[in-house]
């Protein structure tokens, strides 16, 4: 689908605040009056040497009843060109007079504006922290900062193992398998938790490579526990050498990285049962 983008809707507190932040308080406003709005934007002119906006808004004068400043004679009798001038004249005195007035106002919209742009900006860490309880800012974990935004859609997303297994492979970089069974900690499957395992598949790791591997995924695997995994399932998540690496006869298998298998091992092994 394909969104109109109309930049003449855009207020100027919108622009002055996105654009030139550094002078909140020091514009001068000029209202021209709401007539410019209907075929020009709401910022008409901007002078950056003067400080100065004119806007496509009513200003205070517009606000004073009619009657008050003219009177219905006034361009009535001999010579309303030159009464027209004088009106004229006497219109622009009291814009300038006004003139502190609108700044005043546009001073004001111009920092609710700034909040406003700030909260939004802040928004997610803001819902995070009240509705969660968890302070993004402090986090220490990147991996566990990038998995957080998902918290205000957990209710969706909590059980969805699918969707976990390629959370993981995309923070982490990697191919990941994933089972899903059953766990009992007796011999018998009369009682049982359902279970799930992910599978980090990293290849070409060295001891120490694992050992800063793990600690790095270890706040992960706390977080998508906590927050994705339905309390009564069991979850196992670990890294293990990718299945490729076993192709080469000269390469060792590692077995969690604990254990290391070598194809001349196993060969030895099959000959001595034969």
């Amino acid at each position: 689908m394909k969104l109109e983008r109309n930049l003449y809707q855009i207020r100027a507190e919108v622009l002055l605040n996105y654009l030139y932040p550094e002078m909140e308080d020091s514009w001068l406003v000029q209202s021209k009056g709401t007539f410019y709005r209907n075929y020009n934007q709401d910022l008409l002119e901007l002078n950056l040497e003067e400080h100065k906006v004119q806007l496509a808004r009513d200003g205070f004068m517009k606000l004073l009843p009619e009657g008050l400043l003219t009177k219905d004679t006034d361009l009535k009798g001999e010579d309303v060109a030159q009464k027209f001038k004088e009106l004229e004249w006497r219109k622009e005195l009291l814009t300038e007079a006004f003139a502190p007035f609108d700044t005043y106002v546009f001073y004001k919209k111009l920092t609710i504006e700034r909040y406003t742009s700030e909260l939004l900006e802040h928004k997610l860490e803001y819902v995070l922290k009240t509705y969660f309880d968890f302070d993004l800012a402090s986090e220490p974990s990147p991996l566990v900062r990038e998995a957080a935004v998902l918290l205000p859609f957990v209710n969706g997303l909590r059980g969805d193992f699918g969707f976990i297994s390629s959370l993981l492979g995309a923070l982490m970089d990697c191919e990941v398998e994933h089972s899903e069974g059953r766990y009992s900690d007796i011999d018998t499957t009369l009682c049982w938790l359902p279970e799930v395992r992910y599978r980090l598949l990293i290849p070409g790791l060295t001891a120490e490579e694992y050992r800063k591997k793990t600690e790095q995924l270890q706040p992960l695997i706390d977080f998508v526990k906590e927050w994705l995994i339905p309390f009564e399932v069991c979850c196992d998540i670990c890294i293990r050498e990718h299945p490729d690496a076993a192709g080469n006869p000269h390469e060792c298998l590692t077995l969690n990285y604990n254990t290391e298998l070598s194809s001349q091992t196993a060969e030895t092994e099959e000959e001595n049962i034969n």
